[in-house]
């Protein structure tokens, strides 16, 4: 197999991966397979922990490998077999064909497997600016970490300790190819810096200890802010977290940080994922075309951002992708489906095997000046949650509760900061109660939405 200069960042050119492909779909074709899709990957990236200035891990990765799905039989009696490995030799290839037929030959009939309809294939893939390659070594690594980690001492004596600072670039390729014709694939990167600074004192008589993170992660190392700006951030976190003490149980609005306001739109996704809904284990089936959110909300789907994290021409299967509203003012509009999981449901796919794309949240009533001090002051006197422990959400009935800390907020205010509580409700009616959304939007993932503020949870206490 031909091999790309040792300076790139791939051992394989793009060439060798598309003849892998074309050398597994002939193999599958040659033994009798009446269908197959295969994806060929390769990556590498290199990721550094440093802890008090000192280098405590370095790791450099190469990985690459093929997987395969063989069908046997036409729609309605369409057999499946999955196998992959990480051998890109022949005999290996062929090998790994062999294993998927021979496993499709023996499972049951499934009426709804097999690949899409050949009108659903993106033909003409776009460009959408995902690939930054940062030639960055270990050396150099330490360094950012070193200085982020740097920065979050120098913020205040009272920052003693860290639970170190990271630094991860990754860079990787792929071609997804199939029977019917398509050819897909692109180059995407993914580089990040990650610091967790631990303050210690005494707050007000108490003395305390308080752990606090921040992380970035970004396609292009030069849209990533300077390290010390992470780490006094972080630092910032951290400090004022010390005094934190628990309230009495009540009712409140709770306005969730934006970082903790994605996995509530990560929670909607799941809700309203194929494999969720026709399994019959999500709180949100049968709601199409009815208001689950509140009036002024819409929830956008792009997969056509430019350096997006969800960013892609085509889904997993090869299927066009495109930009949906799947909320507009509060009523669900669409699901996330897959070929699958749309047969199983009687719908068409929307592009979404493997998930959402870009997913965002705003509001029509968002206004540009509506920053964190604004939403402080919208909340009014309630909790500000910037934490959150366990995984208590029930994707059946839609019930929440998860352990949290933050801070309790005063007419706008912030008062003081709060641990050891549980925030609960229901998400059905935490969606219909979202009052306001922030415009301090932040991206994580492929999540973006500004600060959430949710009337009427119950906080329990002490």
């Amino acid at each position: 197999m031909k091999r790309e200069p040792s300076h790139t960042h791939f051992a394989y050119s793009e060439a060798s991966l598309r003849q892998i492909a074309e050398d597994v779909l002939a193999h599958a074709r040659k033994i009798g397979a009446t269908d197959c899709a295969v994806d060929v990957t390769e990556g590498s990236g290199l990721s550094v922990n440093v802890r008090h200035g000192e280098v405590e891990t370095i790791e450099q990765n190469r990985d690459k490998g093929v997987g395969l799905t063989v069908y046997l039989g036409e729609r309605k009696v369409v057999r499946r077999g999955n196998a992959s490995t990480s051998d890109f030799g022949s005999k290996a290839l062929k090998d790994t064909v062999e294993a998927a037929f021979n496993i499709a030959r023996f499972t049951a009939e499934d009426d709804c497997a097999g690949l899409p309809e050949d009108d659903q294939f993106e033909t003409r893939p776009g460009d959408f600016d995902l690939f930054y390659p940062w030639d960055l070594n270990a050396e150099g690594a330490v360094e950012i970490g070193r200085a982020a980690e740097a920065a979050a001492f120098a913020v205040s004596p009272m920052v003693t300790n860290s639970d170190g600072a990271g630094v991860s670039v990754q860079h990787a390729h792929f071609i997804s190819a199939n029977s019917r014709g398509f050819r897909g694939g692109y180059r995407y990167s993914r580089h990040s810096l990650s610091v967790a600074p631990i303050a210690s004192g005494p707050v007000n008589g108490v003395d305390g200890m308080q752990r606090d993170d921040w992380y970035v992660s970004m396609r292009d190392p030069s849209d990533l802010p300077p390290p010390e700006a992470i780490g006094r951030y972080a630092a910032r976190r951290a400090l004022a977290r010390l005094g934190g003490r628990k309230i009495s149980t009540r009712n409140a609005p709770v306005l969730f940080e934006a970082p903790l306001a994605t996995g509530l739109l990560g929670a909607f996704a799941q809700a309203v994922s194929g494999t969720a809904l026709y399994r019959k284990s999500s709180f949100l089936i049968d709601t199409l075309g009815q208001t689950i959110f509140s009036d002024h909300i819409n929830i956008i789907d792009d997969p056509h951002v430019k350096k997006g994290m969800g960013s892609a021409s085509f889904d997993e299967e090869g299927v066009r992708t495109q930009r949906r509203e799947v909320v507009r003012a509060g009523v669900l509009e669409g699901y996330f489906l897959s070929t699958y999981a749309a047969r199983k449901l009687g719908m068409k796919t929307t592009g979404n095997a493997g998930g959402s794309h870009n997913l965002s949240l705003k509001s029509r009533d968002t206004r540009r000046n509506d920053d964190f001090e604004k939403m402080l002051q919208k909340l009014g006197t309630g909790l500000l949650v910037t934490e959150l422990m366990g995984q208590g959400v029930n994707y059946v009935t839609g019930d929440y509760s998860r352990g949290a800390s933050g801070f309790w907020v005063e007419n706008g205010v912030v008062a003081h900061a709060v641990e050891e509580i549980t925030i609960a409700g229901n998400l059905k009616d935490m969606f219909r109660h979202i009052r306001a959304v922030g415009a301090d939007t932040l991206i994580r993932g492929n999540k973006e939405v500004g600060s959430l503020l949710i009337d009427g949870m119950t906080i329990a206490g002490g």
